[in-house]
């Protein structure tokens, strides 16, 4: 991915609602780099989602249709409990 898509997901990960900011950019900032290509991929598609979409998915409060984008939600949930993103990102 050339830098410019790189820099262009960064500005979508930054959604606006405090919630979804702590948990998408710190997992962009440490994580995104190492994905492959599929995954990469797969983050990006889920950006494309509502908000209301990505809060009720990274809140488990529900799980999307498509196994992709169910297993980048996996992904991002456990890195924000693994690092714990308010440590990684104060508010």
């Amino acid at each position: 991915m050339d830098d410019t898509a790189r820099k262009r997901l960064y500005w979508h990960s930054r959604r606006g609602m405090w919630e979804l900011d702590l948990m998408l950019l710190p997992f962009f900032e440490n994580c995104f780099a190492q994905l492959d290509d599929a995954r990469q991929q797969a983050y990006a598609d889920l950006l494309a989602e509502q908000d209301q979409d990505l809060f009720s998915w990274l809140m488990r409060r529900g799980r999307p249709m498509d196994d992709a984008l169910a297993a980048m939600v996996d992904e991002i949930i456990a890195y924000a409990e693994r690092t714990r993103t308010a440590e990684v990102r104060p508010v």
